[in-house]
């Protein structure tokens, strides 16, 4: 009598599978790349994300996962939030804005949330059950107030000083951003 065949090996990926594995954090950009903005202007935040097909091994078997971007979830340091199903797009689109009320240094960090599917030998895609969200690197801005001055409107347009580098004063809890007074979160 042949031996019984053995039972097929069933690979389900599961949450804690998706957590796992090495899903690359999408890439916040936030401000004019100087570093600094000027005091209730808008910053312009969007992030480069995309889908990610990433391949392990469960149970001797190849399988493919694939992490789709679904929601972004931006904290500006301020208290505001904003919450999209879109990265945004650079300047001078204005799909994720923040102004700031005060001066300061501020951070604003970037969580984005993917959800997975997983192939198991090149098979059909399966969903799968869960979602995994992911820190970007912060990015820091500088919001700066700025004195109007007042000039001669004859003088030479090089007289009155030209263009100067800003500079940014070094990073202490002295100069931390404060809250914003009425935050948004959306």
């Amino acid at each position: 009598m042949p031996a019984p065949a053995p039972e097929p090996v069933v690979v389900v990926v599961t949450q804690s599978d998706f957590a796992s594995l090495p899903v690359a954090p999408a890439v916040a950009h936030a401000g004019p790349p100087s570093g600094y903005l000027p005091v209730n202007m808008d910053l312009i935040a969007y992030a480069e994300s995309q889908e990610q097909t990433l391949d392990t091994v469960l149970l001797g078997t190849p399988v493919q996962v694939r992490a789709t971007p679904v929601e972004y979830r931006w904290d500006f340091g301020d208290g505001n939030t904003i919450t999209t199903h879109t990265p945004g797009r650079p300047y001078p689109a204005k799909d994720i804005v923040n102004r700031y009320e005060h001066e300061g240094w501020y951070d604003i960090t970037l969580s984005t949330t993917y959800t997975g599917q997983y192939s198991v030998a090149g098979g059909p895609w399966e969903d799968i059950d869960g979602t995994v969200t992911i820190d970007s690197a912060p990015v820091s801005i500088y919001s700066r107030s700025f004195e109007s001055h007042l000039v001669d409107p004859d003088a030479d347009p090089g007289d009155v000083g030209g263009e100067q580098p800003i500079e940014l004063p070094p990073r202490t809890p002295e100069n931390q951003g404060p809250r914003d007074s009425h935050p948004r979160n959306g």
